[in-house]
C-alpha cells in the first residue's frame, strides 16, 4: 500500500481523502484516483482524525507529526498537508 502512496510525500504537497469511521477495518483504498480511508475508530472528540492521520502518514511513509489536518475537521472529505 505505502508504494501507491509514497509519491504523495513532497514537502507542501495537499493530499485529498474521504474518510468512513466505524468501518470493519483499518484501511486506505485507492480507487478512480480518490484515496479512502477506513478507521474503525468513532468520529467524537477528533478521535477518528487523529486515526486517519496515523494511518495516512504510515502509507506515506512520514512521521505523523509531518501530516496536518487543513481542512474537514469535522467532515468525511479531509484535505491533508505534509510539511
Amino acid at each position: 500500500m505505502s508504494d501507491e502512496l509514497s509519491h504523495l510525500a513532497l514537502e507542501g504537497a495537499e493530499i485529498a481523502v474521504r474518510v468512513t469511521p466505524k468501518a470493519s477495518r483499518d484501511r486506505i483504498v485507492v480507487e478512480e484516483g480518490q484515496i479512502r480511508i477506513y478507521v474503525t475508530t468513532v468520529p467524537e472528540d477528533g478521535k477518528a482524525n487523529a486515526a486517519v492521520q496515523k494511518l495516512l502518514a504510515k502509507a506515506l511513509g512520514l512521521p505523523k507529526s509531518r501530516l496536518s489536518l487543513i481542512r474537514g475537521q469535522t467532515s468525511r472529505d479531509k484535505v491533508f498537508r505534509v510539511g
